[in-house]
């Protein structure tokens, strides 16, 4: 048949759709190297691909089958066939010579058989050699076609009556074989009969047959067989020597024959799955021409010397690692040449991989995975396919196929950390790196492509993304905005880590932020307050001795740590030796007694400063009067000069607002005067004339001298104490009036019986200031 033409419908034989022999890519296989046949996948036809020569693929083999795997892909299947390729007679019988000599004697008795060179047919079955015939324009001879025990057909030449040499030395004859093919083909040699002078006595084989067993891997020269023969003749006629009567290409390579001893040897290679049994027809000869025949029977023996061949038909790799068990990866199949045990294979794979072997068919196998796969722990497998036959000794052969695993998106990311902790200095600038989050994911490739976000959060009341940041890709993690630590602290966020796969894993950590203080905050002066427009004033008594407490300097700085641990120092003093000021708790105290010559009026400037890396400070202004003892006098210093700078604009403001205050207040005090000495008036009219004159100390003097010198006192005097709450255990110790001896005045005594008797109160107080508590004293003249 020629190529391209139909052989048979591969999918309707296996049942199956054409279209699915197309999505399955369908393919051919054959066992050896060249391919015969081809699949049309689109309609499961198949065809040959190149012509096919039954003699070259089988030999004389009957019946002659191709065998071949059709493959499936997706799942993968095979599928075992074979094609039985008749014989057609496309060739003659051919003799190996073109002219035969053949001596008989003249004394052969009529009956005598001749062996004669037999024909070749590469044909077989009923192509093959059917029978002999020679020419008819003869009357010795005719022809007889026999069959050896291995089929084959050779002619033997039979004498039908006495020759004589005299007659007719020499007959030709023409040798032809035909065979059964339709129409029949032939093939003919040239026989040429030479008529020997007489000889009594032939040649005797002591064996009609000689049988012999050969291991098909002995050497060269190997003796096989000795054949022998005696000649009762003496002489010439009496020596014998030996040839092949039948002379064939596979003999004559692969044996010979000593002519003179009988030797049977070898001269070839033996090959059991080739020819296993050689039948050899030896001829005998004497000196005077008389031969005989015998046969030699070679047994070839089987050994073991062919390894197991291996050949994967298909191979799918990669795999997904979410393959399910039983999943088919490969398909092979394993041929060994020899016969009996030496060709019975076994398959075998490594114990310890995730892959078996399942028998699909004589001599082909599946290799399947036999539990899940994990690419993250083995990525490739290099699986050896051992397949050993059964022989002594046994012959192995190894394949080596890789397999590799592809990946699916089955690991999320992985953060390096539980958790995270980042520092911040306060004041920072904006896009500043404060730390690094890392993820990684044991996938490969897209999967394993890790992307960084933020959760939504709220710090502060604002988003969290107006805070920070991270890059997307890296993980790094920035701050946003200038951080403020009196304000935050610290505050948390989720920062999750998703892969590229599809669909994408994530998973989360929280990132602890924490802002570190920085000194960007000067100490705060609680005690005394430096917001109004006069300082805090202070009385110390003359008579304090030295580590008196005279006030304390309170502050407070917003910052944390070192940066908030204050000391207090004295920058400036009226006088620097009078005043001491606590370094740890701004404890302002008297450092020696107090003299007749040190000012009354003090004035300390106190520094308040913090221990941060570049200090802050503070002041504080304090004013301290020195005094006998505590009275209205000293509470008023009128005179301090005010050394800080106001805000004009503000300072005109409580200029003008003073203003009218006071002159409001005046035109207030004019009025109360103006109805007081109304009254007045009006109740010493009507007290003179109800009870006449009344009568005074002419003694008690009209105008007093204060006790500061500043003026004259009016005659009538009344003190306001003001009190802090709980003041009046600890702040008083006592409060005792005290009477001046006034002396005498004499006035008119009409004048004295109507004027009120004015006395001066003297109030000596003595006052704890130790305590923290503030006295004011405010006094009103009426």
């Amino acid at each position: 048949m020629e190529s391209g033409s139909f052989v048979a419908n591969v999918a309707k034989d296996l049942g199956l759709d054409p279209k699915r022999l197309s999505a399955r890519r369908a393919r051919v296989v054959s066992e050896g190297s060249r391919q015969h046949f081809q699949l049309n996948s689109n309609t499961g036809d198949l065809f040959i691909k190149e012509k096919v020569d039954r003699e070259e693929l089988c030999g004389e083999a009957e019946p002659c089958m191709v065998q071949f795997e059709i493959i499936l892909q997706n799942p993968l299947q095979a599928y075992p066939a074979e094609i039985r390729v008749y014989d057609i007679n496309d060739h003659s019988p051919v003799f190996s010579d073109k002219e035969f000599i053949l001596k008989i004697l003249e004394t052969s008795d009529p009956g005598s058989r001749f062996p004669l060179e037999n024909a070749q047919d590469l044909d077989v079955g009923n192509n093959s050699l059917r029978n002999y015939s020679i020419s008819d324009n003869n009357d010795y001879f005719h022809i007889y076609t026999r069959v050896r025990s291995d089929g084959r057909k050779f002619a033997e030449l039979v004498l039908d009556k006495p020759l004589d040499r005299e007659e007719q030395p020499e007959v030709s004859l023409v040798l032809t074989a035909v065979d059964g093919g339709s129409p029949p083909r032939s093939g003919t040699a040239q026989i040429r009969v030479i008529v020997l002078d007489a000889n009594d006595n032939p040649p005797v084989f002591s064996q009609t047959t000689y049988k012999a067993r050969v291991l098909e891997n002995s050497p060269k020269d190997y003796l096989v067989v000795t054949v022998s023969a005696t000649d009762l003749d003496e002489g010439n006629y009496g020596e014998v020597s030996y040839f092949f009567s039948q002379k064939s290409k596979e003999n004559s390579k692969t044996f010979h024959i000593n002519p003179v001893t009988g030797e049977l040897r070898l001269t070839g290679q033996l090959d059991f799955e080739t020819i296993e049994t050689y039948e050899l027809d030896v001829q005998a000869t004497d000196g005077g021409g008389l031969f005989s025949h015998s046969k030699v029977l070679v047994e070839v023996l089987d050994v073991n010397d062919n390894p197991p061949e291996v050949k994967v038909t298909s191979l799918i790799s990669p795999i997904p690692e979410d393959s399910s068990p039983v999943t088919v990866v490969a398909l092979f199949s394993v041929r060994d040449r020899d016969s009996g045990n030496n060709g019975r294979t076994v398959c075998s794979i490594e114990d310890d991989l995730p892959f078996s072997l399942q028998t699909t068919f004589k001599n082909s196998y599946s290799l399947v995975t036999e539990y899940v796969l994990d690419r993250e722990k083995v990525s490739e497998y290099n699986i050896t396919i051992t397949a050993r036959d059964l022989g002594t000794p046994s012959l192995s052969t190894e394949e080596r196929i890789v397999v590799k695993i592809s990946d699916i998106n089955d690991n999320s990311p992985e953060f390096s950390q539980t958790s995270y902790t980042m520092y911040v200095r306060e004041n920072n600038g904006p896009a500043v790196l404060i730390g690094k989050v890392s993820a990684f994911d044991s996938d490969s490739e897209q999967n394993a492509k890790v992307t960084y976000s933020l959760l939504p959060a709220e710090v502060g009341g604002l988003p969290l993304l107006s805070y920070i940041s991270i890059n997307s890709e890296n993980g790094n993690v920035y701050a946003l905005r200038s951080m403020d630590y009196e304000q935050i602290r610290e505050f948390q966020v989720t920062v999750r880590a998703a892969d590229g796969g599809s669909p994408p894993l994530s998973s989360e950590v929280i990132v602890r932020v924490v802002i570190t203080d920085e000194n960007d905050n000067a100490p705060f002066i609680l005690y005394p307050l430096q917001n109004s427009s006069s300082p805090a004033n202070d009385l110390v008594p003359r008579s304090a001795g030295a580590g008196y407490l005279v006030t304390k300097v309170v502050a407070v700085d917003r910052d944390s740590g070192q940066n908030s641990w204050l000391s207090y120092h004295l920058l400036k003093a009226t006088d620097p030796g009078l005043f001491t000021v606590c370094s740890p708790n701004g404890e302002v105290r008297t450092t020696r007694l107090i003299t007749d010559r040190d000012t009354m009026k003090q004035k300390l400037i106190v520094l308040v400063r913090d221990s941060g890396e570049l200090p802050l400070s503070s002041s504080a202004t304090l004013n301290i009067a020195l005094v006998e003892g505590f009275s209205d006098a000293y509470m008023q210093f009128t005179d301090v000069a005010v050394e800080e700078e106001e805000n004009g604009t503000l300072t005109l403001y409580l200029i003008i607002s003073l203003c009218l205050v006071s002159f409001c207040f005046f035109i207030s005090v004019i009025i109360f005067i103006i109805i007081k000495l109304y009254r007045r008036r009006n109740y010493g009219e009507k007290y003179m004339s109800a009870s006449g004159n009344y009568c005074g100390d002419s003694n008690f003097q009209n105008n007093l001298v204060d006790v500061t010198g500043n003026g004259t006192l009016s005659h009538s005097y009344r003190y306001e104490v003001c009190l802090t709450s709980g003041s009046g255990n600890s702040e008083f110790r006592f409060l005792r009036p005290i009477i001046s001896s006034l002396p005498p005045q004499h006035g008119n005594a009409g004048t004295d019986s109507g004027k009120e008797q004015d006395l001066l109160t003297n109030f000596d107080l003595t006052m704890d200031m130790k305590s923290a508590n503030q006295v004011k004293l405010t006094s009103h003249s009426l």
